[in-house]
């Protein structure tokens, strides 16, 4: 019996894990976890290893994975890894693909190629404290999806549509509550 795939994605799982998360809606909840140590000047590095889903502990990356970040020389950095705005970009444009691809597959569409660009404008004055009215983040952040594949326009404006199911999108989009602690080592 040869498994079913559309844009990479096995069909036979899919189906099993949504049947699976209807079921036991609880399977559904995930807590995903990043370590941050700072090194130096703008650069710090996250260990990203273990997280929770599907009811349970998930224990199958034996290695950790290290991400660096950095800040260009004109933010004083030293240009040794992306910064932290940028991997926000990076993240959206990965998820966003991931999105359309995974329900672009469900829905039998298969795809021949898929490219997600991703601009975001940033004012430092709202980072450096200098204009209380400039805020710290992104002003706007501009996507740009292309899709190859053999689509009418009606399936292009569908496959536009998915992208509301993407979690990093919601996330950006809408506010969430973040707690922070602070405290002494």
């Amino acid at each position: 019996m040869s498994i079913s795939t559309v844009n990479g994605v096995d069909l036979e799982r899919l189906n099993a894990t949504i049947e699976a998360v209807t079921a036991d809606p609880g399977l559904g909840r995930f807590q995903f976890r990043a370590r941050n140590h700072w090194v130096d000047g703008g650069h710090s590095r996250t260990t990203i290893q273990g997280f929770y889903g599907a009811g349970q502990e998930d224990t199958t990356r034996a290695q950790p994975f290290l991400v660096d970040s950095d800040e260009p020389p004109v933010l004083l950095g030293e240009n040794r890894a992306p910064n932290a705005g940028e991997f926000a970009l990076q993240a959206l444009a990965a998820c966003l693909a991931g999105t359309v691809v995974y329900h672009a597959a469900a829905r039998g569409m298969a795809l021949q190629g898929l490219e997600c660009t991703v601009e975001g404008d940033l004012d430092v004055q709202g980072f450096l404290g200098l204009d209380g009215n400039v805020r710290p983040g992104y002003q706007q952040i501009q996507v740009s999806i292309k899709v190859a594949g053999e689509f009418d326009d009606e399936q292009v404006a569908e496959l536009a549509a998915l992208t509301r199911f993407s979690p990093v999108r919601d996330t950006i989009t809408n506010p969430v509550a973040v707690t922070i602690d602070v405290a002494r080592a």
